[in-house]
């Protein structure tokens, strides 16, 4: 399939979901605001649209359905706004510059501690619960490690902005949580284990954080243009 914005590149599965939540964000939001009958309507067939794309990206599904999960959830006035979700993760290392890693239950792939952010608490405060919750060990928050748009980059399918800090150890004892982990462990830079979500993305930068080298946070640059890139 090729870009129809002309430039020749070719269009990719995340491309369409990208789109496809894109436009359901902007009309959700719409029929979060509006009063008028028409638009509306307008907003809805939007809605329709974006289920075609979706469908197609995901190869099936009814696109009707998912208009109509789509509807469900909209909201109203500044409730009815659609953001991205947020997830907080920590890069956790110990004395030994180790890195601390779980094994998720919901895929069996290795990474970072990492969970939604919860109403009440800042973003550092989430990181620290979630390493605790998910690994039983303490952690302080250092930094800032990464900013990253789990849509944009394909590690997630739904809109989603990804805030990682880096921590270091504190206190506590390994034990992972039973129902969000599978495993969890201390590891060394070549003792990984298999397979390591997106490790040639955040892996090296990581452990030059934990041996106190010094880095930028990452983070995804803006486009210059966003629709057309």
């Amino acid at each position: 399939m090729s870009d129809p914005s002309g430039v020749g590149q070719p269009v990719s599965e995340q491309d369409l979901l990208r789109w496809a939540e894109s436009l359901a964000g902007i009309a959700r939001t719409g029929l979060g605001f509006t009063e008028s009958l028409y638009e509306r309507e307008r907003y809805e067939e939007i809605l329709h649209v974006a289920g075609d794309i979706r469908a197609r990206a995901e190869g099936g599904g009814e696109p009707a359905e998912l208009a109509a999960e789509w509807m469900r959830v909209v909201g109203s006035g500044i409730g009815g706004y659609v953001t991205p979700k947020i997830a907080v993760g920590a890069v956790v290392g110990n004395d030994d510059g180790e890195l601390l890693l779980i094994q998720r239950a919901d895929s069996g792939v290795w990474l970072y501690p990492t969970g939604w952010a919860d109403v009440g608490y800042s973003a550092a405060e989430v990181a620290e619960k979630e390493v605790f919750e998910e690994t039983g060990i303490e952690c302080e928050v250092v930094r800032p490690f990464a900013i990253l748009d789990g849509l944009q980059l394909g590690f997630s399918r739904v809109p989603l902005y990804s805030i990682v800090f880096q921590c270091r150890a504190v206190g506590g004892e390994l034990s992972h949580h039973p129902q969000e982990c599978l495993d969890a462990g201390w590891f060394s830079r070549d003792g990984l284990p298999s397979p390591v979500a997106s490790e040639d993305r955040w892996v090296d930068l990581a452990f030059a954080a934990l041996a106190g080298e010094p880095y930028e946070t990452s983070f995804d640059a803006a486009r210059p243009q966003v629709w057309l890139a």
